[in-house]
């Protein structure tokens, strides 16, 4: 029987790539991994296919040359940094996938506006800037409150609400910090959307758009900043909500031109209905996909690998239990030096697991400068309420000791 060979794309700092290795043995598919490392990083195996996500038609010639020696029948990104490379090698080797100009689409907030608001999807007024931009003429031709934010990062950094003008050139001056060592210099502006906010979970088949789940978080998103933390699904909105969110998701994706794999849409709702804040043309970020089981035990990432290579599906219907995770904030910038309250917080009802993903002593970051958390709650429950309860509840049992720096720099 022919190899089935699937080439995963991901970064060295990527949490995503486990799950996808296990799905992958469990059906049998040869994963090749495609590194995101150009030069060789200390104490990091490069992989196979070592690649410059930043230079995709570079990548691609070296995707393909591979390809002709070691043939793959799939091409999956597991962040939003390798979705154009995806798209872009997919396209030249003939394989199923989004067309380059909508993974771009996904990829460029300003573009995905651009293409939102000429379908007429619900998405809010926004401003194309760049870092030259004098942030005070700006500030006095907008409306409020507005929010500022990067074009191409993700997990909500350098997002921020500004609710005047003095507000804004700070928030404009402070992510043009943040941008510096990326290289990037655009910057778009949008008026803030009001209402709750829901996370959707989808896969597309030549368009189609099956939901895989539809999670809740009930934590308010105000700002200034926009740190998720709780993720329960089922949702508990009416179905009539329900039913608009996911139009709204589905007609979303047409609009960018996305067409296969799987989707992660953020919406936020309110009185004139669902908004898209987002869409990706991949899975859910972090380890939150754990929160997601379909059928008979399948996670989110073998329904994706079975998708990608046409295998057979036997449900997309989750589990009939609640499930939920809290990303757990980055309450302070410093060295973390200790976590305590572990085992008492996994002995709470409901919680199946705690993971820590923030090294001991080395420097976290919060946002909107931060990327990342100090780890993941997960719980399964009878209802989303209970799943909930737990969790906040383990996280209250939780201790993090961070030290400023300057202080560690202090008693050097």
């Amino acid at each position: 029987m022919p190899t089935k060979r699937l080439i995963l794309l991901l970064s060295a700092q990527s949490y995503r790539a486990q799950p996808f290795l296990d799905a992958a043995k469990r059906l049998g598919v040869e994963v090749v991994k495609g590194v995101d490392a150009p030069a060789p990083l200390p104490g990091f195996v490069r992989g196979p296919l070592p690649l410059d996500f930043r230079d995709p038609a570079k990548s691609t010639r070296a995707i393909v040359a591979f390809a002709e020696e070691n043939p793959v029948q799939a091409i999956l990104a597991i962040d939003d940094s390798a979705t154009v490379l995806a798209a872009q090698a997919s396209a030249a080797l003939g394989l199923p996938h989004n067309s380059p100009e909508a993974a771009m689409a996904a990829r460029s907030k300003y573009r995905m506006r651009q293409l939102l608001t000429a379908a007429g999807v619900p998405s809010p007024d926004f401003r194309y800037c760049c870092t030259d931009d004098d942030p005070e003429y700006i500030a006095e031709e907008i409306d409020y409150p507005c929010v500022v934010k990067p074009l191409y990062l993700s997990g909500s950094r350098g997002v921020i609400r500004a609710d005047h003008p003095a507000e804004f050139v700070a928030a404009f001056e402070r992510l043009k910090r943040i941008l510096i060592p990326t290289g990037s210099t655009e910057i778009l502006v949008e008026r803030f959307i009001p209402g709750f906010e829901v996370a959707l979970e989808g896969i597309l088949n030549r368009g189609a758009l099956k939901i895989l789940a539809l999670f809740d978080k009930p934590d308010p998103l105000h700002g200034p900043f926009f740190e998720e933390t709780i993720y329960v699904t089922p949702s508990r909105r009416p179905e009539e909500t329900q039913s608009e969110i996911r139009d709204c998701a589905a007609r979303a994706a047409a609009a960018l031109g996305l067409r296969e794999g799987p989707i992660h849409a953020e919406l936020r709702v309110n009185e004139a209905g669902p908004w898209i804040v987002e869409i990706a043309g991949r899975s859910i970020g972090g380890l939150c996909s754990n929160t997601l089981r379909f059928g008979t035990d399948v996670s989110e990432e073998e329904l994706i690998l079975r998708q990608a290579f046409g295998m057979e599906i036997e449900s997309f219907s989750r589990e009939d239990r609640a499930g939920g995770v809290m990303m757990i904030p980055i309450p302070s910038a410093g060295i973390l030096k200790c976590v305590e309250g572990v085992t008492d917080a996994e002995i709470v009802p409901g919680i199946e697991s705690i993971e820590i993903t923030a090294k001991l002593n080395y420097p976290i970051v919060p946002l909107p400068e931060g990327d990342s958390y100090l780890g993941f709650i997960f719980a399964r429950g009878a209802s989303p309420a209970e799943v909930e309860a737990a969790l906040r509840e383990a996280h209250r049992r939780l201790r993090f000791e961070i030290v400023p720096e300057i202080s560690v720099l202090a008693n050097c």
